[in-house]
């Protein structure tokens, strides 16, 4: 019993351990701080959600350089913090073009956020502002990750690799607020050890293989491959005790299809990072990447810090690029603008200094996230992500899920069917949200040349749409197949033996007839009808329906006489049975009483 107290210590020591907390205004690390270091030791990070299939369709993931709607940025960390923040924002709606969405963790925030942006001059009516909890500004490493699903927009997150439980919630409320598809995968990663090209390059340092102990690389670059249509390269990651995140945004950025910026070391030449960054930078060159190399310096001692000038943000026609006051690497400032400049002749170069984050182990790149432009431009776009394919009985019921996108926002969605490979077009529904589902009846026609239509409509009426990638098929049997099955047999009368049939067969929601002939002309006679067979004796025949109405008719000159009917259209009715035979009274050609009549009619109902 003695030799357990120990470990009923231990467990009694982690039940105890304290939640790390994130007071507001406080500067907390962009790496893991020593309390989250503890906490770690007895306790699993938080999964913001469980794991989704990755999308459906083309999928194309954006890249820094692409046009840009606005950036993100978290309204945390200390007032120096902040005041980076507001300056760039200020940048950002008046030299980019783009929108600035400030997440505050209440209402009460906004004026105070509003106050220290509008005052570094930015253009109010391009800052938006979510209200949601978040932890930290370390908003790269947790936010939302956009990809283009068929041309819309939709957001794919993972498991952030800190326990700042808020933050990690943070994509899944994002998606929600702006109407995104969301696609979540299983990996623990922080969204600063990546970059990516638009060509279907990703590349990120192995430390997120080291975090995801037992997956194993080619898992991993699978996971890459389904959710975001990547192709990654793995370079390895810096020593912690010269960057404590591990992150590939630290030392290396892509700023175009074919252009690269990776940090050389000019006072550390023979160190661990600049043989890293040497061996990328070849790397990066035989892929046929022009490599533009940055200066970069890691101070020494237990406060040391990494001075990176490759950590900057792009957006739109700008970059704004960290500037430092210590005069370790001060002199690397102008160099640092001017590199940017070579490798970015066509945007203006906006430099900001960051000394304030760059002790906390991020710069600029880290407090920021991208919001892509609409990829229409000016059209919305629509993306019918489901049915496209398959066979649908009629009547069943259709879940048809779309998305849709547009730059000023999707005023309205519409949904058609076509059974005709798209000749013409009937309403299912309109005046639909810009995302979302709808359980529609499958039509009773059949074909094979069935389509669904999603159609997305803007304020200024421009529209696209998407249909269905193969055609489907409406009015498939499901094992239901409609039929006339006679049964029993009839008594003679006047014109021989009478015959009870149909003009077609009982196919649900279409017209049929039924056809009653070789009966005594002129001549009434009953046409009885129910849901279950009989063989009741009468007259020297069978009563072969269980009936509950007969309907009365009239023969004509020669003995024949039509009922028509409508099959009903509900898919409910499939596979039913109904009953029907006609008996004709009066007949002096009928033995006994002088009742004739024809054998069953047995009509199944269906497809």
């Amino acid at each position: 019993m003695l030799s357990l107290l120990p470990s009923i210590l231990l467990l009694a020591a982690a039940a105890q351990e304290p939640q790390p907390v994130y007071p507001e205004g406080a500067d907390i690390s962009r790496a893991l701080t020593k309390a989250e270091t503890q906490w770690l030791k007895t306790h699993d990070l938080v999964r913001p959600a469980a794991a989704t299939p990755p999308a459906e369709g083309p999928v194309f993931c954006v890249p820094e350089y692409a046009p840009m709607d606005g950036i993100l940025i978290a309204w945390e960390g200390t007032n120096g913090q902040k005041t980076i923040l507001a300056q760039m924002a200020a940048a950002v709606t008046t030299m980019a073009d783009a929108k600035v969405y400030c997440v505050v963790d209440s209402a009460s925030e906004i004026s105070a956020a509003t106050n220290s942006i509008q005052g570094q001059g930015a253009d109010m009516n391009l800052v938006e502002f979510p209200i949601t909890k978040t932890d930290t500004i370390w908003i790269r490493d947790y936010g939302p990750r956009y990809i283009y699903q068929n041309g819309v927009r939709a957001i794919v997150d993972h498991d952030y690799n800190r326990p700042r439980n808020n933050d990690n919630a943070f994509p899944d409320f994002f998606s929600r607020y702006r109407h995104r598809a969301y696609y979540n995968h299983d990996l623990t990663h922080g969204g600063g050890n990546f970059h990516l090209d638009a060509l279907g390059g990703g590349y990120l340092t192995r430390l997120i293989t080291n975090e995801n102990n037992g997956m194993g690389e080619a898992y991993i670059h699978g996971v890459f491959d389904a959710y975001q249509n990547l192709d990654c390269t793995f370079f390895a990651p810096f020593p912690s005790s010269v960057d404590s995140t591990q992150h590939l945004d630290m030392w290396m950025i892509v700023v175009d299809d074919d252009k690269v910026i990776i940090s050389e070391w000019p006072t550390q030449g023979s160190s661990t990072q600049a043989q890293i960054c040497d061996a990328a930078a070849a790397t990066m060159a035989a892929k046929g990447f022009q490599v533009f190399r940055m200066p970069a310096k890691s101070t020494s001692g237990w406060n040391g810090v990494h001075y990176t000038y490759t950590n900057a943000v792009m957006c739109n026609d700008i970059v704004m690029v960290p500037q430092f006051s210590n005069s370790a690497i001060s002199q690397y400032n102008s160099t640092a603008l001017q590199v940017w400049q070579a490798a970015c002749p066509s945007k203006t170069i906006v430099p900001i200094n960051s000394d304030a984050l760059v002790t906390s182990a991020g710069v600029m790149h880290c407090v920021m996230m991208h919001v892509p432009a609409a990829s229409d431009g000016d059209n919305p776009t629509a993306y019918l992500v489901g049915p496209n394919d398959g066979s649908f009985a009629a009547g069943a019921p259709i879940e048809v899920s779309w998305i849709s996108d547009d730059d000023l926002g999707v005023a309205s969605v519409n949904l058609d069917y076509s059974i005709d490979g798209g000749a013409t077009w009937q309403s299912i529904a309109t005046g639909l949200p810009l995302a979302g589902s709808f359980t529609w009846v499958s039509p009773m026609a059949a074909t094979t040349q069935g389509q669904i239509r999603v159609t997305a409509y803007d304020a200024n009426a421009l529209s696209q749409f998407d249909i269905n990638d193969t055609d489907l098929e409406f009015g498939a049997s499901g094992g239901n197949t409609a039929q006339l099955i006679p049964y029993g047999s009839g008594k003679a009368g006047s014109n021989g033996m009478p015959a009870l049939t149909a003009s077609a067969l009982p196919i649900l929601g279409t017209q049929i007839q039924f056809e009653i002939n070789q009966v005594r002309g002129n001549s009434p006679l009953y046409l009885i009808f129910g849901s279950a067979p009989a063989n009741d004796p009468f007259d020297g025949a069978n009563v072969l329906v269980d009936y509950s109405t007969y309907y009365s008719l009239h023969s004509n000159a020669i003995g024949q006489a039509t009922m028509p009917g409508n099959v009903p259209a509900n898919g409910a009715y499939a596979g039913m049975s109904f009953f029907w035979q006609v008996w004709v009274p009066n007949d002096p050609a009928a033995a006994g009483a002088g009742w004739a009549c024809t054998a069953g009619l047995e009509t199944v109902l269906g497809y």
